[in-house]
């Protein structure tokens, strides 16, 4: 069982601690009482889901033998206008550095992250329709 320790520490700002001991500040913005010291929780959804995505990317982009020397996620979210105000899509931009990078190997690898492997968009899937694109950049 995955654990995490929220503390409050003042304002709107929360201190969040994982299983692994590593801890992010959260925050609001200034006008809603927070002091903007850290990323919303709803950021932190979106980065969840890059870096997750991403460690897949690469992994298997290493796997696979391709030149990969960088990898960009970049991931965009459109959020419901109504209360709770939930993601409602999320769209995810790969840009892949390398020479010689292959297309095909590239999108297979983000398709076996997509559909088998990153947890985090598996979790999300049904609560927001999830897009990718993906671009390869020679370096």
């Amino acid at each position: 069982m995955a654990k995490a320790k929220i503390t409050f520490t003042s304002g709107l700002q929360f201190v969040g601690e994982a299983d692994s001991g590593h801890a992010v500040v959260m925050d609001g913005e200034e006008k809603s009482g927070g002091r903007n010291s850290g990323p919303r929780p709803m950021e932190l959804l979106l980065l969840g889901l890059g870096g997750c995505t991403g460690m897949d990317v690469v992994s298997i982009l290493r796997k696979k033998r391709e030149p990969v020397i960088g990898l960009e996620v970049n991931v965009n979210g459109i959020m419901a206008e109504d209360y709770p105000h939930k993601y409602t899509q999320m769209e995810i931009e790969y840009v892949v550095k390398g020479k010689g990078v292959t297309e095909g190997g590239v999108k297979r690898a983000i398709e076996l992250s997509m559909e088998k492997y990153c947890s985090v968009k598996a979790t999300l899937e049904g609560a927001a329709k999830i897009g990718w694109s993906c671009r390869i950049v020679e370096e």
